[in-house]
């Protein structure tokens, strides 16, 4: 840890003796709003907080300093207990290297994909089995959307057998959609007697490189400890494997993984057939309960009537904790994942705290758990300290990342509410586009806090910079999760981070909100949306 913080330090100076704006109180130039938000961060992503993991110690010494902040701006409490709502978790860790994952092939030849290395077994979900020995069965894209005209599940017996799926999805089904469909896919399952999905990817649609996937395997996996809240079928398996060790899979089933990434990549159409071989599987795991809260402030309403509903401005404090070291650093601080998000609630709480007031109430939520399956938000969305039913929006953030100038955001959900409209109104008055999603199977509309509100029927949208594919800012964006995303250079020291554009993103959120909480009507589902309660999906 020391070696760590001396690493880091030093990167410091050297980016001060070069004139690089590292440290916003060493930057003159930049406004009062920027050099706070700046300042939240580096609180919040010290190495002191140790990478804030979900109930750890530094996450708890994070969450003080948030709360530090909310009395600082005058915010009142709006938890169970002051401003924390706590969050009953079970804990699972998997001891990749005491576990085996073999391929039988069907002339009984077996296949080592050894756990921790070739594969990684999930940790999250659900409690995992001691042990699983299944026929497997390649089922295209594991997509289940019979009201799209699509359904990789009909006509597949899948009772006791292991699914295997891969990246990607028709060009022709929207990218909330297909997400939608990912994150339902493993109760979906379940509910067919499937007992086990091995997840592939292309190569071309390989996001983290297999190395960081491996080492962020030995962190802990959590599902909410309130088994109702769960989606995931218990004793279910979630297996991905290494791409370049993917192939064995398909031996004898006169296919080649090859030959589906290919179409896959292309978004062509995959088929579906038994696979030759069976997996056997044997799990170490140890399991053990823990708490850890979210934090929840409020800015009461002026209007009599409308101060009764709220417009949520959330973020999530955790991030992955003290891990497997990476050029000798082990701290994954978090800074732009998701210490800026917070950082940039914290911003629009001191905006709209200079009054007037709106309308209706804002509740400033930062949630914990994102990392290990949007936890923490889909708790608060299942149990508010508040009304059911009396919340009327969320405007997320995560991982905005503010690394060109902003000229256009790009927000998921945009296209299912009102709030969509609102939006691009207030981005034409900030001079300011409304993106289209530059990469629709990254399944980014179910990795944000957001979707916790959509899945109960409330509109919701995240907040990100803009752009376009095969533009500079999409290798900027690409090369940034390449190098820096869920590593511990994801830290104070990384350079191209633009402190002034970020507070411009805050300026239209912070606008959007107040257009929101403002308005007579509440945000409405588009009639077209398969989001929209009573929609089929």
């Amino acid at each position: 840890m020391a070696n760590a913080w001396k690493r880091k330090h030093l990167g410091i100076l050297l980016c001060l003796a070069a004139g690089l704006p590292h440290l916003a109180w060493a930057d003159e130039t930049l406004s009062p709003a920027a050099r706070q938000w700046w300042a939240d961060i580096s609180a919040l992503a010290g190495d002191d907080k140790e990478g804030r993991q979900t109930g750890s110690a530094g996450y708890m010494r994070a969450a003080d300093y948030v709360i530090s902040r909310f009395k600082a701006e005058g915010l009142q409490p709006a938890g169970v207990k002051g401003f924390l709502q706590p969050v009953k978790l079970e804990q699972q860790t998997v001891d990749q290297g005491a576990s085996q994952v073999d391929l039988v092939g069907a002339n009984g030849a077996i296949t080592a994909l050894n756990a921790g290395e070739d594969s990684r077994i999930a940790a999250g979900g659900a409690p995992l089995p001691d042990a699983v020995d299944a026929a497997l069965v390649f089922i295209g894209y594991g997509l289940h959307l019979p009201n799209q005209g699509y359904d990789d599940f009909a006509g597949i017996d899948l009772k006791g057998k292991i699914a295997v799926v891969l990246g990607g999805g028709p060009a022709d089904i929207s990218g909330p959609i297909k997400s939608s469909a990912r994150f339902a896919r493993d109760a979906a399952l379940g509910k067919l007697g499937a007992v086990g999905v091995i997840t592939l990817t292309t190569p071309h649609q390989v996001e983290i490189p297999w190395s960081r996937q491996i080492a962020l395997a030995a962190q802990p996996g959590m599902y909410l400890a309130d088994a109702a809240l769960r989606e995931t079928p218990d004793r279910f398996l979630g297996l991905s494997i290494d791409p370049e060790k993917s192939e064995p899979l398909f031996t004898g089933s006169g296919h080649t993984f090859a030959e589906l990434c290919a179409l896959s990549d292309a978004s062509r159409p995959l088929p579906r057939f038994e696979l030759p071989g069976r997996l056997k599987v044997r799990i170490a795991a140890r399991r053990e309960q823990l708490t850890s809260p979210n934090l929840i402030a409020k800015l009461p309403g002026r209007d009599l009537k409308l101060a009764k509903e709220y417009v949520v401005v959330s973020a999530h404090l955790d991030h992955l904790g003290v891990g497997v070291p990476i050029n000798g650093d082990a701290i994954y601080n978090g800074a732009m994942d998701d210490a800026s998000g917070v950082a940039t609630v914290l911003d629009i709480a001191h905006r709209l705290k200079q009054g007037p007031r709106p309308r209706r109430s804002i509740l400033f939520l930062i949630v914990t758990a994102e990392e290990k399956g949007l936890l923490g938000s889909y708790y608060f969305a299942s149990n508010p300290p508040m009304a059911k039913g009396s919340i009327v929006a969320d405007l997320n953030f995560d991982m905005a990342l503010p690394l060109w100038p902003l000229k256009s955001v790009f927000a998921p959900g945009e296209n299912e509410s009102t709030l969509g409209g609102d939006a691009r109104a207030v981005a034409a008055v900030q001079g300011l586009t409304m993106a289209p999603d530059p990469l629709p199977d990254r399944n980014v509309f179910i990795r944000t806090d957001q979707y916790s509100f959509v899945r109960k029927g409330v509109p919701a949208m995240a907040f990100k910079f803009g752009f376009a594919k095969d533009t500079p800012q999409f290798d900027i964006e690409h090369q940034w999760r390449a190098t820096r995303y869920h590593a511990p250079s994801d830290d104070l020291n990384q350079p191209g981070v633009l402190k002034g554009e970020a507070v411009r993103l805050d300026d239209f959120v912070a606008a959007l909100a107040l257009k929101v909480a403002n308005d007579e009507s509440r945000p409405q589902w588009l009639p077209t949306s398969v989001f929209r309660p009573g929609n089929p999906q």
